[in-house]
């Protein structure tokens, strides 16, 4: 350690009095009360701030102890603003001799990936097309509509709620992608507005917490595929994941369940039951627990709607089967999209890699087709979303020629499969 340590405090110190530290220290404030990080060479206490980061207190968490300058600049759209809320958490810096980089992480290969990071920035690929995500909104909207034309006109026989139905369904899973733009931060300049039309998004259009999200889904982004980090790594003892996770649960001895029938019994718990029973209890225990009052209210707005529109010609128990069933239609596209791109990838403990390698590790490509775009919501380009969160998806194609040859100049893999190969690789 340099001069100091310790008393570097949680008020900041004037910038005379700024101290030196040596990873070595700085990777000891690692603890749940006591958490430090370094963000371009500086050493921040975050300790008390954690509770108030409004991407929830984990995800900051995650990174204590450690360099968090590629996270931090991954997913702040407006650094600028955001370092004045760092200014007084400031406690000093790196001593002149500490390398930028912690735990002997490649230097050089950190460096070009911030430099293709800024050739993106200069190629214009994090603005956003107002026509393409206006188009989007106004098909979604477009197809509600027209499930509700079609109950009106022909009214509710088994085919005609079949159909309406599928229609329902894809407008949620387009939803889906949609809120997941907008929690990104990566449809307008503004933070605000982005929040804004998220909650719209998420709550009016789908019933759930804009919050909830975020304070999950960004812990996914920062360690994906990293046990008691990522969320949706944590199985609640139902699967075990990766390679190290059976071998711990055969030496404790943990059995919840047959293990070596995961496969099977897939089908019948994760894709049916995802979204209509174990997300919307956590969505609204989250939301009552946590205060999450305006997400509340856009969530109740949602059912207000639909049950309006729909009781008139279905009662409230057919109402309630309709939802119901749509939800399990859209669990079972959610869960095959959306683990196609991590499960079969390596998922282990925490290995403090740096940016591009921890999230190459964990993430693999499907294949680009107009089909593949438009089922999975530019998901098929998960590398590329994952190394830059706030990048607009239409513009994932552009940054993937950068991507790919950084990749082979350091021999990093970049996996990309078929479509069909890549369900076959989750059930594997």
């Amino acid at each position: 350690m340099g001069k100091g340590g310790e008393k570097g405090g949680e008020s900041g110190e004037p910038e005379g009095q700024l101290r030196f530290y040596t990873w070595e220290e700085i990777q000891k404030h690692n603890l749940r009360t006591d958490k430090w990080l370094v963000i371009e060479r500086k050493v921040y206490n975050v300790t008390k701030w954690a509770n108030r980061h409004p991407g929830g207190q984990r995800v900051i968490s995650h990174c204590a102890g450690e360099d968090a300058t590629d996270a931090f600049q991954a997913f702040h759209i407006n650094p600028t603003l955001v370092r004045k809320f760092l200014k007084p958490l400031l406690i000093g810096e790196l001593a002149p001799g500490e390398p930028s980089q912690d735990r002997d992480k490649n230097s050089q290969l950190v460096e070009d990936f911030r430099t293709l990071r800024k050739t993106a920035e200069d190629m214009n690929l994090f603005r956003a097309s107002p026509l393409f995500f206006s188009l989007y909104l106004g098909h979604i909207i477009a197809m509600e509509v027209l499930a509700w034309l079609m109950v009106l006109y022909f009214g509710t026989g088994w085919i005609t709620t079949l159909i309406l139905a599928c229609i329902l369904t894809t407008a949620q899973v387009r939803s889906g992608w949609l809120q997941h733009d907008f929690g990104h931060l990566s449809v307008f300049k503004k933070s605000s507005w982005n929040h804004i039309i998220h909650k719209f998004v998420i709550g009016h259009l789908k019933g759930a917490s804009a919050n909830w999200w975020n304070h999950r889904h960004f812990q996914h982004h920062v360690k994906p595929n990293v046990f008691m980090k990522d969320p949706d790594v944590n199985m609640l003892h139902i699967f075990v994941l990766g390679d190290t996770q059976p071998v711990e649960y055969g030496k404790k001895k943990l059995k919840y369940l047959p293990y070596n029938h995961q496969h099977e019994y897939f089908f019948l718990i994760f894709p049916p039951l995802l979204i209509p029973v174990y997300f919307q209890i956590q969505i609204i225990s989250t939301m009552i627990k946590r205060r999450f009052w305006a997400d509340l209210a856009w969530a109740i707005s949602y059912y207000m709607r639909y049950f309006i529109t729909y009781i008139p010609f279905y009662g409230v128990l057919g109402s309630l089967f309709l939802l119901t069933f749509v939800r399990f239609l859209e669990s079972h596209w959610f869960v095959w999209v959306t683990q196609m791109n991590h499960i079969p990838m390596e998922i282990d403990s925490e290995k403090h890699r740096d940016w591009l390698s921890s999230q190459m590790a964990a993430t693999c490509n499907v294949e680009q087709s107009f089909f593949n775009d438009w089922f999975t919501g530019h998901l098929n380009f998960q590398i590329e979303h994952h190394l830059f969160p706030t990048m607009p998806r239409h513009n994932f194609w552009k940054v993937k020629p950068l991507v790919k040859s950084l990749c082979a100049k350091y021999g990093v893999q970049y996996e990309e499969k078929p479509l069909g190969k890549a369900f076959v690789d989750i059930v594997g």
